[in-house]
């Protein structure tokens, strides 16, 4: 099986650096702990609340991670990025920061809310029929008519490196209180939060034990860690998780994935909405069907958790309104 030269690969030294680069602009997210989630699941979980990033999602991390590196001749030109709407707003967000033009390739069915705030951000909103056109392609047609830097949604390592700052805090923030984790499940698409995460986690926690959280359907990270090779979803909708419908793992992403975490669950419809629910009923918290995938997966009972110090991550709340009020009234 062919594999990625490990020089393209981020470590651990990337994400201390992209902590330095974003700090004071990334919000520093709590991480809580909840007696009711503890109560319910048989394990003390901490949720690392992403919900309240800037943008309302962890992509805010890597999108400026990487644009604030873009040299100063390049900026005139641009950035241009693909995504369902968190990374959108991340870029879009950095983009402005960084006083940039951005263009957004983002799914015609992507939630309203995502759409108009990514164009309230000063992005240009190019829309695609996600079953049928490649916006990948798309992207990389308006990169070379534009001169423009084109900005992964995962499969960047300073993307990588950016979103691993969300680890290193959870890290900091357990050691603070002297507490060693056992395990972690994190949501996965591309894969960009995993690897991320994972790599500053197991820095600190060798032996940390990782699974990765994926909508049923769309789980082709957990597949392909059976199979030992990159498998792809065999639709490109279909799930209320928007967020996580990315066809296949990244390259990047997969060669850390593969190596550091191994191993993946997946969870209904139903029951992510049930996560979202119950973040909103006790946690009070609006978690977008992604963002909720991993505590969706620790209360259906996907991964053994009992008795064990569980971290897992609330990685966006940019949830359609209509939506979450049938979810939380489900």
């Amino acid at each position: 099986m062919a594999t990625t030269d490990t020089t393209t690969l981020p470590t651990i030294a990337d994400v201390d650096a992209a902590a330095k680069r974003i700090a004071g602009v990334a919000i520093r997210t709590p991480l809580i702990n909840s007696p009711v989630l503890d109560l319910a699941t048989g394990a003390r979980i901490f949720l690392k609340c992403e919900t309240l990033q800037r943008t309302g999602s962890f992509k805010f991390r890597g999108a400026y991670n990487k644009i604030s590196q873009i040299a100063p001749e390049k900026r005139a030109a641009g950035v241009v990025a693909y995504s369902s709407g968190n990374h959108a707003q991340g870029v879009a967000a950095a983009a402005r920061l960084c006083n940039m033009p951005a263009v957004i390739v983002m799914p015609s069915d992507a939630p309203k809310p995502k759409r108009d705030r990514t164009a309230a951000l000063g992005a240009e909103v190019v829309l695609y029929d996600r079953d049928r056109e490649d916006r990948a392609a798309i992207a990389r047609g308006i990169v070379a008519q534009l001169g423009a830097t084109l900005v992964p949604p995962f499969d960047d390592p300073m993307i990588i490196a950016g979103q691993g700052t969300a680890g290193r805090e959870i890290m900091e923030d357990l050691e603070a209180q002297g507490v060693r984790p056992d395990l972690a499940v994190i949501g996965a698409s591309g894969g960009g939060l995993a690897a991320g995460i994972t790599l500053a986690l197991k820095a600190r926690v060798p032996d940390l034990a990782v699974w990765t959280a994926e909508p049923e359907g769309f789980d082709d990270t957990a597949r392909s860690f059976r199979s030992g090779q990159r498998e792809r979803n065999p639709r490109m909708s279909g799930t209320i998780c928007d967020a996580l419908m990315t066809e296949t793992p990244g390259v990047i992403t997969w060669e850390i994935n593969r190596r550091l975490i191994g191993q993946g669950v997946f969870a209904s419809d139903d029951e992510v909405g049930r996560a979202v629910a119950f973040a909103f009923r006790e946690l009070k918290l609006v978690v977008e069907p992604g963002g909720a995938i991993g505590l969706a997966a620790l209360l259906a009972g996907k991964v053994d958790i009992k008795g064990k110090v569980v971290i897992a991550v609330l990685s966006g709340g940019n949830v359609d309104p209509e939506l979450f009020n049938r979810l939380i009234a489900a």
